[in-house]
């Protein structure tokens, strides 16, 4: 086999998965599901998909068929926009949902790219939406999880709208924090998967920006950072920024 086949067999490779047996069941679809009713989602969700950093889970233009459940690892979406360039619209973590840009049209809208090595569990649309209907309490909470994508749509056009770039930067690590928390990770250190080049372009600064705002950040004794390695020492300074007040 070539090196080339292996390297195929390990991005798509397909494994067994189970809803119930999942550590992750409370972020994602399966909460307040009843034992049998996570069975019959567990024969539903029956793929896992490992990826490579860099690599495409799915590319604008291309047909709709699963929503991915991201197991783990780090995840951004994007689009290329007039000019040629690509404008990152997300950052999706794991435990959240992948795919539901393709709903509506039947055809993905952007790209979503993996920021390090992840793994989904694919979800086939279809037979979702036909479980959905019949058992209510997940129907119920797809809903939830679609509705927390409107808000978050919402805050990204309040933040590019109203803020200037160092409460755009503070509303993005806050809410960073805040994601990292719900998984039981420290809120107040972790790395950054992302660029800082594509921070600004989620949040419509250019690169220079965002790195003096950082460097701001140090200097106020707000946060230390080493490369993409961030420690949050004043949380509530962060948060004082959203107000327009001084900490």
């Amino acid at each position: 086999m070539t090196m080339n086949a292996v390297t195929a067999r390990l991005a798509f490779e397909v494994v067994k998965t189970a809803c119930s047996n999942c550590n992750l069941r409370e972020l994602c679809l399966p909460i307040g599901l009843e034992r049998d009713e996570l069975k019959r989602l567990d024969e539903l969700v029956s793929t896992r998909r490992r990826l490579k950093r860099g690599d495409h889970l799915y590319r604008a233009g291309q047909g709709f068929e699963s929503i991915y459940a991201i197991r783990s690892g780090f995840f951004k979406t994007d689009v290329m926009i007039e000019d040629g360039r690509d404008q990152v619209t997300g950052f999706q973590m794991t435990g959240e949902l992948l795919g539901l840009d393709g709903i509506s049209s039947e055809i993905h809208s952007c790209n979503a790219i993996a920021l390090e090595d992840s793994e989904v569990c694919a979800i086939p649309f279809l037979q979702l939406e036909g479980l959905s209907r019949q058992i209510h309490t997940l129907q119920h909470h797809f809903h939830k999880v679609m509705s927390r994508e409107i808000v978050r749509d919402h805050g990204v056009m309040m933040l590019l709208g109203t803020m200037r770039a160092e409460e755009r930067l503070a509303a993005f690590l806050l809410n960073l924090s805040q994601r990292f928390k719900a998984r039981g990770y420290s809120p107040a250190e972790f790395n950054l998967r992302m660029s800082r080049d594509e921070i600004g372009s989620y949040l419509g600064l250019k690169l220079e920006t965002v790195s003096r705002a950082f460097s701001r950040f140090q200097e106020e004794g707000l946060l230390a950072v080493h490369q993409r390695k961030v420690r949050i020492l004043n949380t509530a300074g962060l948060r004082k920024l959203l107000t327009h007040q001084r900490a």
